[in-house]
């Protein structure tokens, strides 16, 4: 990752922060090195991330990171207070929404929350632009596939979701999508 890559990174890190409580147990889907439970140093033990690029399980600790695809292949968890997916719902195919939503009913508590970033559609060709640059390393860039970002409140929608917040941010580039996972009866 160039510097850049780290500097969006940390960006998307500090929109998710202040929807995370202290102590909180999260699972980070596409959670790459575990950069969000480096630099977040006070979430509780137990966290979890998950990414298809990891070659072998790390365990950070207080954390531990598993190579695999969200959700076909997360191993038995106690629920998490929080499920983060920053800069990783737009590499997800259209078809795998009704997968991904079930998937976070099943590893969130009631009243956990689903913490999303997702770039705005003309973000594309601003990456393409800087990766000829060499300013960005454009990880996976090829798996965006026009992600629509409206589509978002409709894969976490009601019954079992209720947003919270949604607000661009950096100039309207990004977007952060915050959901109360409210199972129903």
């Amino acid at each position: 990752m160039t510097w850049l890559d780290h500097f969006l990174q940390r960006r998307r890190i500090a929109q998710a922060r202040p929807f995370l409580q202290p102590g909180a147990r999260v699972l980070d889907i596409g959670s790459d090195d575990g950069a969000l439970f480096h630099t977040v140093d006070f979430l509780g033990a137990g966290g979890l991330g998950i990414d298809p690029t990891l070659r072998q399980m790390v365990d950070g600790g207080n954390f531990k990171l598993l190579p695999g695809f969200f959700p076909q292949d997360m191993p038995d968890a106690e629920p998490f207070d929080a499920v983060t997916m920053l800069a990783v719902l737009e590499h997800f195919p259209a078809a795998a929404g009704a997968s991904l939503a079930e998937g976070c009913r099943r590893f969130l508590k009631p009243g956990g929350r689903v913490i999303i970033t997702v770039p705005s559609p003309g973000v594309d060709r601003i990456l393409a632009i800087l990766l000829k640059l060499r300013l960005i390393h454009g990880m996976s860039l090829e798996e965006h596939h026009g992600y629509e970002v409206r589509q978002t409140s409709k894969i976490f929608c009601p019954p079992h979701f209720q947003l919270v917040c949604h607000r661009t941010f950096q100039f309207g580039l990004n977007n952060l999508f915050v959901f109360e996972y409210a199972p129903t009866s």
